[in-house]
């Protein structure tokens, strides 16, 4: 019986637009003895059907089910399932370079870490000057914050988290599989209580996939303002703020600069003054940061419209979340 090194997990849900390449750039990586264990958590679409197709050429790629549906529950299906020394959790959502797996795996080993990613390279399936703005807007600085895997570090790093990660199998016997309260942030809390428990985690520059973003303002702000809201579930649920930065709630705060002094001002029309000015100082930074960004694939409109759109609705998500859980802390008193 030939001993599996590497076991690659995939939690999936209406993926057929992404399951195909992403599934195909896995089976031309340069991997030898490893295991393709995909999670489906009822997919509706094509999802399921494209994964049997692979499965009648590859007999290498295994599928689960996960009646419960959310992303942690089909990860730690996926882990208890896996018969690898090394455990790659990742994305139907992306594609992978040659030999991503490959390089990974001897950073691992070279450094000793607990987990080791790479630098995610922002992209779309069909480019359009709305969706090549998206994209552009969620490489940037001033729209993603010093996330260190979406803009880019020239030497490894150690890191509070990574995408798409290369784990040793023992690491999740030490500290845990992932919170499946968590329906997002689930990786970033992980990666967390590892380097909360004297675990290392790097960052390797060198080492790339790609991953297909949101393509239109509607899924955007959708994908966002539960991303906000989850940031004060994560901190709810786990009572503590340790698996998040300060980026993580600098939208939260720019939209309380707006809604505060605008409630204040009913008191105070000075506080009116307090509300306009961070407006504009925000407007001012949209507009350089889209002339920075803006070429003859963009639009310079999208732009704008791409960096309110994703920083409004991550605050108001997270806004809606504090409301969300006072409501559930106030029900527990009752």
């Amino acid at each position: 019986m030939i001993k599996i090194k590497v076991s690659i997990i995939i939690p999936c849900l209406n993926e057929e637009r992404y399951i195909a390449s992403c599934i195909e750039s896995i089976v031309d990586s340069s991997l030898i003895d490893y295991e393709l264990i995909l999670v489906d958590g009822g997919s509706s679409d094509n999802t399921i059907k494209i994964i049997r197709e692979f499965q009648e050429k590859y007999s290498f790629i295994k599928l689960l089910d996960n009646p419960k549906k959310f992303t942690p529950i089909s990860m730690n299906i996926g882990i208890k399932d896996s018969k690898g020394d090394y455990i790659f959790i990742i994305s139907a959502h992306a594609k992978y370079e040659k030999l991503y797996f490959i390089k990974l795996l001897d950073y691992i080993k070279e450094t000793d870490a607990n987990c080791v990613g790479g630098f995610l390279i922002t992209d779309v399936k069909n480019k359009t000057l709305k969706s090549n703005s998206i994209k552009k807007v969620l490489s940037h600085k001033f729209g993603v914050g010093n996330s260190s895997f979406r803009v880019g570090i020239k030497d490894i790093t150690e890191v509070d988290t990574v995408p798409f990660g290369c784990y040793t199998k023992e690491t999740f016997k030490k500290y845990g599989l992932y919170d499946e309260r968590l329906i997002r942030n689930q990786d970033i809390e992980l990666n967390k209580r590892i380097i909360n428990g004297g675990g290392k985690i790097y960052l390797i520059p060198n080492v790339k996939a790609i991953y297909y973003a949101r393509e239109n303002l509607k899924d955007l702000v959708k994908n966002n303002f539960s991303n906000g809201e989850w940031n004060i579930y994560t901190a709810f649920y786990t009572k503590s703020l340790n698996s998040l930065g300060v980026r993580h709630f600098v939208p939260l705060i720019f939209v309380l600069s707006l809604l505060v002094p605008l409630f204040l001002s009913f008191f105070n029309i000075v506080f009116l003054w307090v509300s306009a000015l961070s407006l504009v100082s925000y407007l001012a930074l949209v507009i350089m940061s889209s002339l920075d960004l803006n070429d003859n694939k963009s639009s310079f409109l999208y732009l704008i419209l791409t960096f309110i759109s994703l920083h409004i609705s991550y605050g108001v998500g997270s806004l809606l979340g504090i409301f969300s859980v006072l409501k559930i802390i106030f029900k527990g008193y009752k």
